[in-house]
């Protein structure tokens, strides 16, 4: 029963998270510098979300970092996920294999 409580709690608090800017914004936003800040938030909060993970990824933050920079620099190159991400996997895994080695 305590299982249920606790889901019905977190179903309405992410509800709320939703439901509440909805509800309050019921017109279009004219206001520029709002407008502005509004389209950098989903790239601010990705950044905030990544890059932390990126980094303690490994147990060895030097492979993850170098992960990490390579997987910006090919994403910004090709634009594709699936390549950027099977780079910056294998460029941290050889990382950490060498950084063993040594």
């Amino acid at each position: 029963m305590e299982f249920f409580i606790y889901l019905a709690i977190m179903a309405l608090s992410t509800y709320a998270i939703r439901a509440i800017p909805l509800v309050l914004a019921n017109r279009k936003i004219t206001n520029r510098f709002l407008r502005s800040f509004l389209h950098y938030i989903p790239y601010a909060v990705l950044t905030a979300i990544t890059v932390p993970a990126g980094l303690f990824a490994t147990g060895n933050i030097v492979s993850a970092a170098a992960g990490l920079f390579c997987a910006i620099l090919v994403s910004g190159k090709t634009g594709n996920l699936f390549i950027s991400a099977g780079t910056a996997c294998a460029v941290a895994w050889i990382t950490a294999t060498i950084m063993s080695l040594v």
